[in-house]
């Protein structure tokens, strides 16, 4: 076996245990820390205007703010209305558009049998 057969055979080898050993989520970095506190911060403000400057100043889209966010554990939208903030919510609500929610299991039945 050849030198290079052995190298790649040992790198295959040592790739699932690499796999294994990395984070599964990469560290957040301190810039985009501060962007997401600062985008919390002015959600609860009740400001559209401080909201929005915010969310331009860090390049983020409200849409996948709304959709992605966690503040103190909750959704933005649901952080923003805890802390009165309904313009904010309001705002963000209205980034997502029209979303139905349907609950598939009121809807069906599914029967086991065993």
């Amino acid at each position: 076996m050849t030198t290079f057969k052995k190298t790649l055979l040992a790198l295959a080898a040592t790739l699932p245990l690499l796999a294994i050993s990395l984070p599964s989520q990469a560290a957040m970095t301190p810039y985009m820390e501060k962007a997401l506190i600062d985008v919390c911060k002015a959600a609860k403000s009740n400001s559209v205007i401080k909201f929005k400057g915010t969310t331009k100043y860090y390049r983020l889209k409200t849409k996948t703010v709304a959709l992605k966010l966690m503040c103190n554990g909750e959704d933005v939208i649901t952080f923003a209305e805890s802390y009165g903030a309904d313009k904010t919510a309001a705002r963000l609500q209205k980034s997502l558009g029209n979303v139905r929610i349907t609950d598939v299991a009121a809807l069906t039945k599914v029967q086991v049998t065993f």
